[in-house]
């Protein structure tokens, strides 16, 4: 009896593990299909570059405005199992494509890369958050033309691409989170960082030719694993260019991460690998106020994938290293903080206290038709987070962000605990608060000098 059960067992196992996602690219047409649907035509599927132009019913810009559109381009870059380009020819055509965009426009570009049980695959609906997300932002782009007079920037979306899942079988599917999260942190540090710094240089180079810099924008935002290969790609660029603000007599100037801004929803990272981008933080008791987000990690206090297989993996893959606790200055307190590294090592970073500096909790249910005045709502947010205070609240559309007492304001490294109304688990983006939220922080972080200087202005009036 008990060999027909485990024979059963290994039967079971067998079956689930044999139910497999192909190992393929998805997007194989490099050339440009243009669609005016939403969703996108079925034309388009193969593309792994396309664009979109289409009037929403629902749009709050007024028919008689011009270019009332929601427009954007979007790419598809995909990466094999060991971290590699599956064509170079489709990167190739979509970086073309941008740079071809950006002789003539500002960008305001935004990368996604898609977590577990995700991939490149019409219909994915990571890829449909993203949609919504462009489309947000290209109406965004359009309101804040409107107000400033100067030209709309053209939204550019880039999705990267790689086989998060691989088993279909439910249940069967959690066996793949270590397998799958070891893929992630190849295809970060491989494949991932060719693209990014590729997109970043075009970034450079627009605003090489505009005296006093372009308006053009790059974001970038993993979700999931998705995030812990983002990570895996720029800690170290992160890591150097906050140590290059230091001058040689000691003082400091603003942050510059990567880009303008990297978001991380979820990343399956432990504390350690985080810590000396948080130590740098923890020393520095003040930034100006010029001073813009660079990174935020939000973690959704319900994400049981980060807060129970993580570090059930980690506790057996650390058996034989040795830690011990660590001591390190906060300037904000006042004091010496110590922390341990076996914590440290086993802890996600979302879910390890010493190092979360916000809270993220919601304030209201969206209705379907909901549309926020951006330009009211940017100019809040954005003097909100200039006048930054231990404790102080800023309001975005539908949630608000509250700062701990351990943490600067203006801390350009934000670790935020989102309230589980905002992200139910893991791989839960599709909550319209939460991706008012991201597209308000880009906003705030990408937003062109005219705009902030004349909240700047609103600010110092505030001030006296």
């Amino acid at each position: 009896m008990r060999r027909t059960k485990l024979k059963l067992s290994i039967l079971l196992l067998a079956l689930g593990l044999s139910a497999c996602m192909p190992h393929q690219q998805y997007r194989t047409k490099v050339d440009l299909c243009v669609s005016q649907m939403a969703p996108p035509s079925a034309e388009c599927e193969l593309h792994a570059l396309q664009k979109y132009q289409y009037f929403p019913e629902s749009s709050n810009i007024q028919k008689q405005d011009k270019a009332i559109s929601q427009e954007y381009l979007l790419g598809f870059v995909e990466f094999d199992d060991q971290g590699l380009l599956f064509d170079r020819k489709q990167m190739d055509s979509v970086l073309n494509a941008i740079y071809a965009e950006s002789v003539s426009k500002d960008l305001l570009i935004t990368v996604f890369m898609h977590g577990w049980q995700h991939n490149a695959a019409p219909g994915d609906d990571n890829i449909d958050t993203f949609r919504k997300l462009l489309a947000h932002l290209s109406e965004s782009e359009k309101q804040v033309s409107l107000d400033s007079n100067e030209p709309p920037r053209q939204v550019v979306g880039v999705y990267l691409g790689w086989r998060g899942k691989t088993i279909t079988t439910p249940v069967f599917d959690n066996l793949s989170f270590w397998e799958r999260r070891n893929t992630a942190q190849k295809v970060g540090e491989i494949g991932t960082s060719e693209v990014l710094s590729r997109l970043e240089r075009i970034k450079q180079d627009k605003d090489g030719i505009v005296d006093g810099g372009s308006r053009t924008r790059l974001a970038v935002i993993g979700n999931g694993f998705g995030g812990t290969a983002i990570y895996s790609a720029l800690r170290q660029t992160l890591k150097s260019r906050f140590v290059q603000t230091m001058a040689p007599e000691g003082a400091q100037g603003d942050v510059t991460g990567f880009g303008n801004l990297v978001v991380l929803i979820n990343p399956a990272l432990e504390a350690l690998q985080f810590a000396s981008l948080s130590d740098m933080a923890a020393g520095r008791a003040t930034y100006f106020g010029s001073q813009l987000p660079v990174l935020a990690v939000l973690t959704s206090e319900t994400d049981y994938a980060t807060k129970m297989l993580l570090p059930l993996g980690r506790r057996l893959s650390n058996l034989f290293e040795t830690e011990r606790e660590v001591t390190r200055w906060n300037a904000i307190i006042k004091k010496s903080e110590t922390l341990d590294e076996g914590a440290m090592n086993v802890t996600a970073l979302g879910h390890f206290l010493p190092y979360k500096t916000h809270y993220l909790h919601a304030t209201e249910e969206f209705p379907s038709n909901h549309h926020p005045e951006l330009m009211e709502s940017f100019h809040k947010t954005y003097s909100s987070w200039v006048l930054d205070y231990p404790g102080s609240q800023i309001e975005f559309d539908g949630s608000v962000l509250e700062r701990n007492n351990h943490s600067a304001g203006r801390n350009p490294f934000l670790v935020v605990q989102v309230n589980r109304d905002l992200i139910k688990d893991h791989g839960d983006i599709s909550d319209r608060r939460i991706q008012e939220f991201v597209k308000e922080l880009i906003m705030v972080s990408s937003q062109t000098p005219k705009m902030i200087e004349k909240t700047r202005s609103e600010v110092n009036s505030i001030r006296h």
